[in-house]
């Protein structure tokens, strides 16, 4: 039997993610308990993995006929972050396979070094018609190999 302790997540250095996004909180993200709500988390991997994607060309929302859909998802929590609070999201990605992305990505309150946060999604990339796995354009491969 392993050691609880060795294998509890812990957080992390900024070292270990390839690009950054700065996500502002809002007042409406902050709970009953003073804190940002858990499913702001989530929103803000969403932006960091999106915007990063349609900022090179990687992804066209609009038009493309490829399309990333969440098939998994999953965050540990290290510290709390409340309203008014700068975040900035590291991103990397961790594995490509031919129509799947596992993105990982770390939550930083800003000029902080270890994460508040830390999870990953994996998207599966399929046709936006028939909503079938599709293999990933070469141009999003490129975006991707470059976050490894």
């Amino acid at each position: 039997m392993s050691d609880a302790t060795s294998e509890k997540p812990q957080p992390e250095g900024r070292a270990g993610y390839r690009a950054f996004r700065t996500i502002s909180t809002r007042w409406m993200d902050n709970d009953a308990y003073g804190h940002v709500n858990n499913v702001v988390y989530y929103s803000w991997f969403d932006t960091a993995v999106n915007a990063h994607l349609i900022e090179h060309g990687a992804l066209d929302i609009h038009q493309g006929e490829t399309i990333g859909l969440v098939v998994e998802t999953q965050c540990n929590y290290f510290a709390p972050v409340q309203f008014p609070q700068i975040v900035q999201a590291g991103l990397r990605v961790a594995r490509i396979g031919s129509s799947s992305v596992r993105y990982e990505l770390g939550l930083f309150l800003q000029d902080q070094p270890l994460t508040v946060a830390k999870g990953h999604f994996v998207h599966v990339y399929v046709d936006r018609h028939t909503r079938r796995p599709a293999p990933l354009p070469q141009r999003l491969k490129t975006v991707l190999e470059a976050l490894q």
